[in-house]
């Protein structure tokens, strides 16, 4: 399943898993930029593509970018730094398409465990994240740039593999 492309369906929808190239980061900024109010940088993106972290993006049968996710390994731990469905998509089940490949390619990889972060205040990926069976070990107090030169604090949730 870590192979270069790989497709799969997601409900009727056929979706073609690819690793992410510079090329991308285009549409990868355009759906980020949309998705969260405190974007990743462009060299946020290149900084995870050139230093070898897992980093793919997922196109439809169109070949939009429909969404993308970038996970760092350490040790035994996978760490998954983002992961986002374009917006006027989500809730059609391509999130899980996604955490399903970020799941196995971590197993494949030798990863005992996926570690992530996520803002309290992002209910609609809590809840997908613990119907997919993470639980919130911990909390990483102000982590995050909020409004008005404010922090909010990251859940921390693992997931064993």
């Amino acid at each position: 399943m870590s192979s270069v492309q790989q497709t799969i369906l997601a409900g009727e929808q056929l979706l073609h898993f690819a690793r992410m190239r510079a090329d991308d980061l285009d549409e990868v900024l355009a759906i980020e930029e949309t998705v969260y109010s405190h974007p990743w940088s462009r060299g946020n993106f290149l900084d995870s593509l050139y230093n070898g972290y897992e980093t793919w993006v997922v196109r439809d049968a169109k070949h939009v970018l429909v969404g993308y996710f970038l996970m760092m390994m350490a040790i035994d731990e996978a760490h998954l730094l983002n992961i986002s469905v374009k917006a006027q998509l989500q809730g059609r089940g391509i999130g899980r398409r996604l955490l399903d490949k970020v799941s196995t390619l971590a197993s494949e990889l030798g990863m005992h465990s996926l570690l992530l972060e996520v803002r309290p205040s992002n209910v609609r990926a809590l809840a997908i994240y613990k119907q997919y069976g993470f639980s919130q070990i911990g909390i990483r107090k102000n982590y995050y740039p909020a409004a008005e030169n404010q922090r909010e604090d990251a859940i921390v949730m693992r997931l064993a593999l």
